[in-house]
């Protein structure tokens, strides 16, 4: 289950760096929506969805829609889930017979659109204006949208509500600053068990900057803005709460991640994403838990986001239908039906009020989509991340400035 919570790191770097190795390979398209006469391409030929999906129920859904939508349109189309999507994507674009639609994830996207190998078809999506405006933002490369978000996660608070009924804590007391969690993490923490407990990386301590009104990029991934005063303040929080005890990495806890922790009992409260309720469920059904919304910070709301889109090849020689199988994919209905079968929110603000009433419990994750920043996207910024993490390790001990000169200096090499 670890493997979902960490959906834009997954293969990250390997993701990037196939991305780059492939700059001579690319369809000679260069990020063009269109072939020569402006049209996109349409042949008789097979459509070949790849995906990297997260168990069988994924598979079968995807399987299912897309089988739908060929009956349907006389489209013949095959799905396959890859055993390794990173390296079996650059594979098929390095012998220029790429899958026609597969998942691509924000940091593999500046990899492949400037080498050519993805066609820009976001523009002509008819559902275009009804995808998360922040979510549209991950997918635009230099100017362009290039692909439909199929479906997002942000990260929110899980408390163990038997704990914090234990510690004397009712419902007014969820946290509402930084100062509040600082307060509930103390009453929370016993010999046994921790008040937070999460995984020590950007992918959570990040929504700490995002609350202090920074991130390490600016929305469109054209700045680096890592060592911002905001930034510093926050990892300046996070490592206070390290040294007060309150707050422990999950690797500390002896867990894999902070879903483990909390479901073990090891921390009373994590910062995790909607993917946790699956391993709540398969692996700690008894644990009884609440998701409210993390506390403000001096900035106010702040979190972070996690998304893949339905990339397109730009070497697919049946544009036209791969378009329309990726609007049958995040139409309403197909993402409500993606959503029950293994989890994730629609990308799509029409799907909101059906989500929420289906899933109650579990808003909080959705309300964050008015304010959830995204993570980098530029070109090589999965590496820059994986070194701000290994520094994120040490941070109970380390300077929050130097951690973060240093991930500026990276990042701002990546621009130049």
């Amino acid at each position: 289950m670890q493997r979902s919570t960490h959906r834009w790191f997954a293969g990250g770097a390997v993701a990037v760096a196939a991305a780059l190795a492939l700059t001579a390979c690319g369809s000679g398209f260069s990020g063009s929506s269109s072939d020569s006469t402006g049209k996109l391409t349409s042949s008789s030929k097979a459509l070949t969805v790849m995906i990297g999906s997260s168990g069988d129920a994924e598979t079968a859904a995807v399987k299912s829609a897309v089988s739908d939508w060929a009956s349907s349109s006389g489209t013949k189309a095959s799905v396959v889930a890859a055993s390794d999507l990173n390296q079996q994507l650059s594979q098929g674009f390095a012998a220029k017979k790429p899958a026609d639609v597969f998942y691509l994830s924000t940091d593999a996207l500046a990899g492949y659109a400037s080498n050519g190998s993805l066609l820009a078809y976001g523009d002509q999506l008819t559902n275009k204006d009804d995808f998360y405006p922040s979510l549209v933002k991950s997918f635009t490369y230099d100017g362009k949208f290039y692909c439909a978000p199929k479906d997002f996660s942000t990260l929110q608070l899980v408390v163990n509500t038997d704990l914090w009924k234990a510690a004397g804590l009712t419902d007014a007391d969820y946290p509402k600053t930084w100062a509040d969690l600082e307060s509930v993490s103390k009453k929370l923490t016993t010999a046994k068990t921790v008040g937070l407990g999460i995984s020590g990386e950007y992918a959570r301590i990040g929504s700490f900057m995002t609350q202090a009104g920074g991130n390490l990029m600016n929305d469109d991934s054209t700045k680096a803005t890592a060592n911002s005063d905001a930034n510093v303040q926050a990892l300046t929080e996070v490592k206070k709460m390290l040294n007060d005890g309150d707050l422990k990495y999950a690797k500390d806890l002896g867990a894999g991640w902070g879903g483990e922790a909390f479901g073990k009992g090891l921390a009373a409260m994590t910062i995790e994403g909607n993917w946790i309720t699956g391993a709540m469920q398969a692996d700690y059904p008894n644990i009884k838990y609440k998701v409210v919304e993390l506390p403000k910070g001096p900035a106010g709301n702040g979190t972070l986001q996690f998304t893949n889109c339905w990339g397109i090849a730009a070497d697919s020689p049946n544009q036209a239908a791969a378009l329309k199988l990726v609007e049958k994919l995040t139409s309403k209905d197909d993402q409500l039906a993606f959503s029950k079968a293994f989890g994730p929110m629609p990308s799509i603000k029409s799907a909101a009020d059906d989500w929420k009433s289906a899933n109650p419990a579990l808003v909080p994750f959705l309300t964050a989509a008015d304010y959830a920043k995204g993570v980098p996207t530029a070109k090589g910024s999965a590496d820059v991340v994986t070194d701000l993490n290994s520094k994120l390790e040490t941070l109970k001990t380390g300077d929050p400035k130097a951690i973060l000169d240093t991930t500026q200096k990276n990042l701002e090499a990546l621009l130049k």
